[in-house]
């Protein structure tokens, strides 16, 4: 009887095993999509970053200002390819090298900034607050009294 017991026992236990599930889970596909994208993602980061350190290698020159990781603003004196060595002066007289790749920033010369500003070829931006009121030799009385005349104007 024991033996039929221990049979019995067995049999429910493997009753109770369930089959494994033949047919689509759509959680799977939800998992696949998610890692993909994350796959995606990672790939673009990278192409990103290689595209930006390219550039930055390509504006790098004898004559450039520029900012070290570690925050030293120099002048670039000589740019050695073959050995990523930059000589970069950051005094009158005192050139040190570094790693290219220690290179944060490429700062770009005030002068190019000024370039884009456009200029009159009239005297007009001179000329354009003549008609306003001297309020230099006013007293408090007509400063208060003015300033409320140009606000009811205003309304």
């Amino acid at each position: 009887m024991n033996g039929t017991l221990a049979v019995t026992l067995s049999s429910i236990l493997a009753a109770d095993q369930a089959a494994p599930a033949a047919g689509f889970n759509p959680m799977n596909l939800v998992l696949f999509a998610l890692f993909a994208l994350l796959i995606i993602m990672m790939i673009r980061k990278q192409r990103k970053t290689k595209a930006a350190a390219q550039e930055k290698q390509s504006k790098l020159a004898p004559g450039v200002d520029i900012m070290t990781n570690f925050g030293l603003f120099g002048h670039v004196k000589a740019v050695d390819t073959e050995n990523n060595k930059i000589q970069l002066e950051i005094s009158p007289g005192v050139v040190v090298e570094v790693h290219s790749q220690t290179v944060s920033k490429i700062i770009e010369p005030e002068g190019a900034a000024l370039a884009d500003d456009s200029v009159p070829d009239d005297v007009s931006s001179l000329t354009r607050d003549l008609d306003a009121p001297d309020v230099s030799h006013e007293t408090v009385e007509e400063t208060v009294a003015r300033l409320n005349q140009e606000n009811k104007k205003d309304n």
